[in-house]
């Protein structure tokens, strides 16, 4: 699809050359002669980029450049005059233009500058695109009470700065309730860093989490920061945190107690502001008494501990969680969502789901892809294996 730009300058003779060259590139050109027409077509439609001058009657190029950027979808602006300053290609850039060219523009220039204009509105579409993703996949699904009442303990505590340990079988979604943790709290806006303790070997979880100083180990060929040094000023989550070494736990209580961390072979003391979400599908006071877990590490991780039921225990919530697992399936694979009798959905309630959310997902894109476009009770004794 060819990318659209808007030409506005008041001089038709300039607007005409331009756009000949343009749609010689294999663009769609559109032009305004002034910035209050520019700005009712920036309105009604969208723009990739756009060549503006800055010298107009009614509404100079700085002005329409400002009222652009308040709109949802505003292009990369390539400003063009025949007075430039620097100090004009300054003030241009800090409203948010991508470039500043001065008239009569170099071609071989003008058409590397929206080259590389397109590139970069083509890396934020795709960021928002992908944030979108990310923020779907993260969203808790479910108006069970006991998704209520998470839900209500999230909002309570989300502010706050109390330690949170998440309990819960694999697949139950714990990740997503520290997601949330961290979303509707003060730090939203810094990192939350995520660890998994049971997938990084004993023996480097302490590098990974507090980092190390080049030469401190064979294979420490350079400084590398850590986990807690990521997330300062914002939130560290450390995921399956059972799975953690006795040697590991030690470092990261005197981490929570002093707010302070060393490297591993280094020997000044590196301040943190982290707040600490934790997680586990383990019993941690089974793992106390059978010494391999800290107690006092217990106690300084669960100020607050939310346990995620298991799927069986929310069965209201799999109708849900099944619609927008067909949308987001379908979004993955580029295809319009498939439909799901009620006689299906009545099925996939009377499973298992030993593996919980995840194996409900699993099991749904198996019957997206083995199904017609509507999944029936057929399909899901099929291929779900539920009677």
């Amino acid at each position: 699809m060819a990318k659209r730009i808007l030409i506005i300058d008041d001089e038709k003779s300039i607007r005409h050359t331009l756009k000949e060259i343009l749609e010689y590139e294999n663009y769609e050109i559109d032009e305004a002669e002034n910035g209050l027409e520019a700005l009712k077509m920036l309105e009604s439609a969208e723009y990739d980029a756009a060549l503006c001058d800055i010298k107009m009657p009614e509404m100079d190029g700085l002005e329409l450049l400002e009222k652009a950027k308040e709109l949802d979808h505003s292009p990369q602006f390539i400003m063009i005059s025949a007075h430039g300053t620097i100090e004009t290609a300054v003030e241009a850039t800090k409203k948010g233009a991508y470039d500043f060219i001065q008239k009569p523009p170099d071609l071989n220039r003008l058409l590397v500058t929206i080259k590389n204009a397109l590139d970069k509105s083509n890396l934020i579409q795709e960021t928002k695109t992908l944030r979108k993703k990310v923020s779907s996949s993260m969203q808790i699904v479910g108006q069970s009470t006991a998704l209520d009442e998470i839900k209500e303990t999230i909002q309570k505590v989300a502010p706050t700065e109390a330690r949170v340990l998440i309990t819960g079988a694999n697949g139950t979604g714990k990740e997503l309730v520290a997601n949330a943790l961290h979303k509707l709290s003060g730090r939203s806006k810094n990192p939350l860093i995520e660890v998994n303790c049971a997938a990084i070997p004993s023996e480097l979880i302490e590098s990974e989490l507090f980092g190390h100083e080049k030469g401190s180990f064979t294979s420490a060929v350079k400084q590398r920061i850590g986990k807690f040094e990521q997330a300062d000023k914002g939130t560290l989550f450390l995921d399956e945190i059972g799975d953690m070494s006795l040697s590991a736990q030690a470092k990261v209580l005197r981490a929570l107690q002093e707010n302070k961390i060393t490297r591993v072979g280094g020997e000044k003391e590196i301040k943190v502001n982290v707040r600490i979400l934790a997680a586990t599908n383990k019993d941690l006071k089974k793992e106390i008494a059978e010494n391999r877990f800290r107690e006092d590490l217990y106690h300084r991780l669960s100020v607050i501990v939310i346990k995620v039921p298991a799927l069986k225990d929310r069965t209201d919530d799999i109708p849900l969680l099944v619609d927008k697992f067909l949308v987001d399936i379908a979004d993955s694979h580029g295809t319009s969502p498939k439909s799901m009798t009620d006689e299906a959905i009545v099925l996939l309630q009377k499973g298992e789901w030993t593996g919980n959310i995840r194996e409900l997902r699993n099991v749904v894109e198996r019957l997206v892809i083995m199904s017609d476009q509507e999944i029936t009770a057929m399909h899901v004794k099929k291929y779900a294996d539920i009677q």
